[in-house]
């Protein structure tokens, strides 16, 4: 099982039923094959707007998730992140990542270490071993 495919399932699972997302991540075709409706949008401070609306309506209970593409898309939806987090609401984002022979490699933007301060967490999914215990958290 790839990857997106276990994160996907464990969203359907938790009751997730919308995924607000910015292409191209292979999570939104992998989202909908497990019965998730994507909303798609044009810019990615809007997909995270979307995200962090729905958890609000929700109380939280399915929480927003928001997937981008990584580099620009994830640097883009920042300033949503750092404001659902100020605000407390329960958003889980999801950006995609590059293969590992470039991880850490200038000029990528690193999600893990940029994030680490604007979010309650930050994992690095890459293996599919390690998806049930990281979705946990």
């Amino acid at each position: 099982m790839k990857v997106i495919d276990a994160i996907s399932q464990i969203l359907k699972i938790e009751g997730v039923n919308y995924l607000s997302a910015f292409p191209t991540t292979p999570v939104i075709e992998a989202a909908a094959a497990a019965g998730i409706k994507p909303v798609i949008c044009r810019q990615e401070r809007v997909g995270v707007g979307i995200a962090d609306g729905y958890a609000r309506t929700t109380r939280g209970n399915p929480p927003g998730v928001f997937a981008m593409q990584y580099g620009p898309g994830a640097e883009n939806a920042y300033a949503g992140v750092a404001t659902a987090y100020a605000d407390s609401v329960p958003v889980l984002f999801l950006p995609l990542g590059h293969p590992l022979k470039r991880d850490r490699v200038f000029p990528h933007f690193s999600s893990v270490d940029s994030f680490k301060t604007i979010t309650k967490s930050v994992e690095q999914i890459n293996e599919p071993d390690i998806v049930i215990d990281t979705m946990r958290r």
